[in-house]
């Protein structure tokens, strides 16, 4: 019965893109996900805030630029929440060193 409630819940969760720039921006709604624009740390912030009270976002998008402006409270967050799932993607400002950014995430994982 749980995984039945889990997986339905999973049904009508929807994704949320935070970045910090038009081009990210209109390439998500393209593929039907909303979004917003913040390009400083405060408002990246409270755009972070503000998508986690929303029972609706399962999964948040977050640039890398604006990840490293509100690093703190994105850690924060997963650690001590399982809903939503922050997830930083590259932009056109992003290395493009994906193996690093896996790296990273296990390396947070485990505690290190």
């Amino acid at each position: 019965m749980g995984f039945v409630k889990l997986w339905c819940m999973a049904c009508i969760m929807k994704f949320f893109c935070i970045c910090d720039n038009i081009d990210t921006q209109m390439g998500m709604r393209l593929a039907g996900i909303e979004g917003v624009i913040a390009h400083d740390p405060q408002a990246a912030s409270n755009q972070l805030r503000i998508a986690c009270e929303d029972e609706e976002i399962g999964i948040v998008l977050v640039t890398e630029k604006l990840l490293a402006l509100c690093a703190d409270q994105v850690y924060d967050i997963k650690q001590t929440r399982k809903f939503p799932l922050i997830v930083e993607i590259p932009d056109r400002h992003g290395s493009g060193q994906i193996g690093d950014i896996i790296d990273k995430y296990i390396r947070q994982a485990m505690g290190n």
